[in-house]
């Protein structure tokens, strides 16, 4: 429900009071840095792709200029549809209450951004750590599978619990299990009553804290309670537990220092585990790395291994370098051995832990069921995950920190690693990485058409494609991710004069006309009526204020009429009737093949300027697409 104005005032004014005091935590605080305002303009032009490559480095996403507006404000009022929803999924704050909501989605150039800020759940917006939180709060009462390497017990009651997140957030756990890695079971002392110690644990594990520290049932005071969680306090040096606890009466203050405390707690498991997890991985030959035999009662509470092979094509001869010279004098990372023959390929292991593997379903129920990697051994298991090391590296930093930056060069494996892992958010992210980073969006794109034409003199820019398309489109297609195919189409209509006499290209079409089954002539080919929208997309920016309504049909496309006039008039040409034969003529001062004409279309000819140029290349597209289709003898 929208609120009121004078709400929304009396509101804005009680939170400033509130903040000025230092009770609450300013969550769009005033930001004048150079990478902020960087980032501001980028969401202005709708760029995709530097915004992500921000948001990566850090920018602060909630952030506000001096007009008071923030980046979700701005690409909601500049219609960048995609940006709006790229900002919602990196943390851009939009609670329903909240005053910046409401200014977005009062502001939003159409229904289109503010039907996706209403029916956003902002929950996980506003908490982008919720899972991962809950699902450590999980390990309290999860039974199976079972994950659990220590056992506290008193007379009345015990906990199973994890050597691995006790010691990432106590100094005192980590200290004692360090010198006594060993240790299955820990006596609580009786001074201290239980109910202590399952708030303290609670606390440990993120969980909300009760609000009636005794239960009726319990033999004990308020006041006994408190004093043992004060004992607890100093001994396990977890100082915050107490401003939690004086904050549970107030529901945005505790929720703020709750998130703080999970915020906290990230940076305490992401460091302990780059100093276990990552700082113990090995590489190995891939012949002997089943022979690793890894104890149990490990220094770094592991209780399995995952193992990640090389690709197969890593393992071909480095190319060698050549000197000043001339002549080859060695490889860069040769995989060559000095007997000449090729270097084994490599695995690399990582010790992992199932409490927090098991966010993935996949092992969940690996270690759930009657599998073999359930069971009892005498050593750690190593379980082969089918993906590069580099992608491996990225799931396990996932699984532990809610942290994922892929690069670009391996989102591909990381989405279908994602995918046989059942990791759903992690699959989306390595969309996002490729739909962005990639080049997806036309702010990003090289318009191609009008690269230097090669003139003499002048050297000619070339692009290199930061991913292979063909290989996005198929895994797109072979695991239904929506906006890969989207991204797929704009990028080859961006780029369709590079692609289009490809026999590649062609055996693409014909496979997405195959994907209908029992296909009828009247059928459309899905990808190939994305290419046309996007490629229309892509010339009427050049043809906006000059008669751009009346050049568009009713579907919004650019008639086919319009471009021919556009090209046979920047020909210098015109059509003439005479008995049933149309006879062309050259029209008075007109370009003809020598014309003084500055840009080169894409059939060699000049034209006096870039628009005469996009009138003719789109009419050639179009041609080539249909002669393209009558080779395949496919209609559309």
């Amino acid at each position: 429900m929208v609120l009121r104005k004078h709400e929304l005032e009396a509101k804005l004014k009680a939170d400033s009071q509130l903040i000025s005091d230092g009770v609450l935590r300013n969550e769009h605080p005033l930001d004048l840095s150079e990478p902020f305002n960087e980032f501001l303009q980028a969401c202005r032009r709708g760029d995709l792709k530097h915004c992500q490559e921000l948001i990566t480095a850090g920018v602060n996403i909630n952030g506000k200029d001096q007009y008071d507006y923030t980046p979700l404000i701005i690409a909601s009022l500049c219609g960048h549809y995609e940006l709006v929803e790229l900002l919602l999924e990196s943390g851009a704050l939009a609670d329903p209450d909240s005053f910046e909501r409401e200014r977005a989605v009062y502001n939003a150039l159409n229904n289109k951004i503010r039907n996706l800020l209403l029916s956003y759940d902002y929950s996980k917006a506003a908490d982008p750590l919720q899972q991962w939180s809950s699902h450590i709060t999980s390990l309290l009462v999860r039974d199976v599978p079972k994950t659990s390497d220590i056992a506290l017990s008193s007379a009345a009651d015990s906990f199973q619990l994890h050597k691995f997140l006790l010691s990432a957030r106590s100094p005192y756990f980590r200290k004692k299990f360090a010198d006594a890695p060993a240790t299955a079971t820990w006596k609580l002392p009786h001074a201290i009553p239980v109910e202590a110690f399952r708030v303290v644990l609670r606390y440990l594990y993120l969980g909300d804290l009760p609000r009636d520290f005794v239960g009726p049932q319990s033999t004990v005071s308020e006041a006994d309670v408190f004093k043992g969680i004060d004992k607890l306090c100093k001994q396990l040096e977890i100082d915050q537990l107490w401003e939690a606890i004086l904050s549970i009466n107030d529901r945005r203050l505790a929720r703020q220092r709750q998130q703080d405390e999970v915020e906290r707690a990230q940076l305490q498991v992401e460091g302990f585990f780059r100093d276990t997890v990552l700082k113990y991985k090995m590489v190995v030959d891939s012949r002997k790395a089943n022979d690793v035999k890894w104890p149990h009662d490990n220094a770094i509470f592991a209780n399995c291994i995952l193992r990640a092979d090389e690709h197969e094509d890593e393992e071909e001869d480095a190319e060698p370098v050549i000197g000043f010279n001339g002549i080859p004098i060695g490889a860069g990372e040769s995989t060559a051995s000095p007997n000449g023959n090729k270097k084994a390929r490599q695995s690399t292991l990582y010790p992992a832990h199932k409490a927090f593997l098991i966010r993935s379903p996949y092992f969940a129920t690996m270690f759930a069921s009657d599998f073999m990697e359930a069971r009892d051994a005498e050593h750690l298991h190593i379980i082969k995950v089918d993906c590069p090391p580099e992608v491996l590296e990225v799931i396990l930093t996932f699984l532990y920190t809610e942290k994922a930056d892929c690069p670009l060069e391996f989102a591909l494996d990381l989405l279908y690693a994602s995918d046989m892992l059942l990791l759903d958010k992690l699959k989306t992210k390595a969309a996002v990485a490729i739909s962005t980073l990639g080049s997806g969006t036309q702010n990003a794109l090289v318009d191609r058409t009008h690269f230097n034409d090669g003139h003499e003199g002048q050297e000619s820019e070339v692009e290199v494609e930061p991913i292979n398309v063909y290989d996005v489109i198929h895994a797109a297609w072979d695991l239904k991710v929506q906006r890969l195919e989207e991204f797929a189409a704009r990028y080859l209509a961006s780029r369709l004069e590079d692609y289009i006499d490809e026999e590649e290209f062609a055996a693409l079409i014909q496979e997405s006309a195959s994907r209908i089954k029992e296909r009828q002539e009247t059928d459309t080919i899905e990808l190939l009526d994305d290419i046309r929208y996007y490629l229309s997309e892509r010339f009427r920016l050049r043809f906006e204020g000059d008669g751009l309504e009346e050049m568009l049909d009713e579907e919004g496309e650019i008639k086919a009429e319009a471009v021919e006039g556009l090209a046979a008039a920047e020909n210098g040409t015109t059509a003439e009737a005479n008995g049933g034969e149309e006879k062309v003529q050259a029209s008075e001062g007109g370009l003809g093949e020598g014309g003084g004409g500055t840009v080169r279309t894409l059939d060699g000819k000049l034209v006096e300027d870039e628009f005469d140029s996009d009138a003719v290349n789109y009419q050639i597209l179009l041609q080539k697409i249909d002669t393209m289709l009558d080779r395949l003898k496919l209609d559309a």
